[in-house]
């Protein structure tokens, strides 16, 4: 198997988020991979995935992933039956954060128990 198949699935990602300025190249059986993620949360996706693929000290693998957006940790677009205790889950493993996307959101948010699908929310670094 080439190292470039083995990292299909980060390259993949990499496509299906949109890294911009992406660079990939396979040199002495090691792939370098070059780009910008748009927030924090994007880079933590590709790293977990090269992680799943190469372990944790991988030495097939080089990666160089800037962030275009580190004032957040990401944006994210409420959808239907979704509530911030769920998204808090999704972004920090803790449903009880959910006071920290609601306080990096109040310019749009008067209520916690109230969000509407469409909105888009700051999910704070923390």
């Amino acid at each position: 198997m080439s190292v470039k198949a083995k990292y299909q699935g980060v390259l993949s990602l990499g496509e299906q988020l949109g890294i911009k300025d992406g660079k990939v190249t396979e040199e002495n059986g090691v792939l370098k991979i070059k780009g910008q993620a748009s927030t924090p949360y994007e880079k933590d996706l590709l790293w977990d995935k090269i992680k799943e693929a190469g372990g944790e000290n991988a030495s097939d693998i080089m990666a160089n992933i800037s962030v275009e957006d580190d004032s957040v940790y990401h944006r994210h677009t409420v959808a239907s039956g979704e509530s911030l205790s769920k998204i808090a889950k999704h972004y920090y493993g803790d449903a009880m954060k959910y006071t920290k996307i609601f306080e990096a959101n109040t310019n749009i948010l008067k209520n916690p128990d109230v969000i509407h699908p469409d909105q888009v929310l700051v999910i704070p670094n923390i």
